[in-house]
Formats: C-alpha cells, structure tokens, sequence
C-alpha cells in the first residue's frame, strides 16, 4: 500500500479542505496508518507541487489542493460567474470583526460611527464568515460575534495571525475609480434617483 499515493488522491478528491485525522479515518480501520506517516505524506506532496502551477495549501481547516496565486486571471475565462463584489459597509464590518473579536454589532456601529444593516450580518452568517461566539452581559444580551474557520480558508489564511496589520489595511482604496497603483476593492454601490 503506498500511502502517499493514497492520500494525495483523497485530498484531490475532497471537497472541503482536510486534516491529516480525517485522512486517516478515510481508510479502512484495519490498514490505517499511523497519523505521522500519514502528515509525512503529506508533506512529501507539499513538496512534490512545489514547483508547480497547483499546490498543497495548508488552511485553517486542513490541506486542500488548489491554483497558485497569480494564475487567477488565466482561469477566469473559465467560469461564467463574475467573482462577488462586497460593498464598501460589508468590508469595512468584517475587518472590524476580525481584528476586535468578540464584538458585538453596537460595538461595530460605534467604529463605524453609522449603524450596520441587518442584511450586512445576515450575509456573513449565510456565508459563515462569521457566528455567534457568546452573549454579552449586558442588558438585552447582545450577540458576540466572531469569525470562523470557513472565514480564514476564503482568505487563505491558516490563523488570525495571518491578517495584515491594521496599517496595511488603512491603505486599501475602496473607491472603484482610484489612481492607478493604489490598491483597490470593488464596492457594490447602489445608486438613488
């Protein structure tokens, strides 16, 4: 049994981002092998797509195969779907979760200093950004929110240690018309009469 062979075909199979536990579960109870063969596999395959265009991406919830940075405009073409656009009040909402949790939503509205939309929270949760860490004892008992593990493997991060610092986020022009070399994310803006 080469069990390199093995377990890159199940994490090129999978469809969610694995541990070497739950690889290890994949294979019949009586020829499992043991976790550190199986995490010198793994690294073994890290190793092997070094150099090329696909590469083993440790994230937040396990290993998963996927396009190396940079080749993103070359598989566009591919897809029909336009990549999503998140408004400027969306952004700004889940980098305040991210780097102050746990926060509750008035604690948002009072950074922000204009209040969060209802359907702002309730598209992080469908997305599963973000979630309900705790309540706060406070009168009404407020929801604490946090970001979650799906979060960290959208951004390709392994830990919230892997956040850019606040600095480097200030520098972001969310405007969609910026000059050219300032570092840009497209807003949806929604135009009144």
């Amino acid at each position: 049994m080469n069990v390199k062979n093995i377990v890159e075909a199940i994490l090129f199979a999978a469809r969610e981002p694995m541990t070497a536990k739950q690889i290890q579960h994949v294979f019949p109870e009586l020829e499992q092998p043991e976790l550190a063969a199986i995490e010198a596999a793994i690294a073994a395959i890290a190793q092997d797509y070094a150099d090329r265009p696909i590469g083993l991406q440790k994230l937040a919830s396990g290993y998963r195969f996927q396009v190396r940075q940079g080749l993103g405009y070359w598989l566009s073409r591919l897809f029909i779907e336009k990549p999503p656009r998140y408004s400027r009040a969306l952004l700004e909402t889940l980098v305040i979760i991210a780097y102050r949790q746990p926060v509750t939503r008035g604690d948002i509205e009072d950074i922000r200093g204009v209040g969060v939309s209802s359907g702002i929270m309730q598209t992080l949760l469908e997305r599963e950004w973000i979630r309900v860490v705790a309540h706060k004892e406070a009168p009404g008992r407020p929801a604490l929110y946090g970001t979650t593990k799906e979060f960290l493997d959208y951004f390709n991060l392994t830990s919230l240690t892997d956040l850019p610092p606040l600095t480097e986020i200030a520098d972001i022009n969310f405007k969609a018309g910026a000059e050219p070399g300032a570092k840009q994310v497209e807003s949806e803006t929604k135009q009144t009469p």
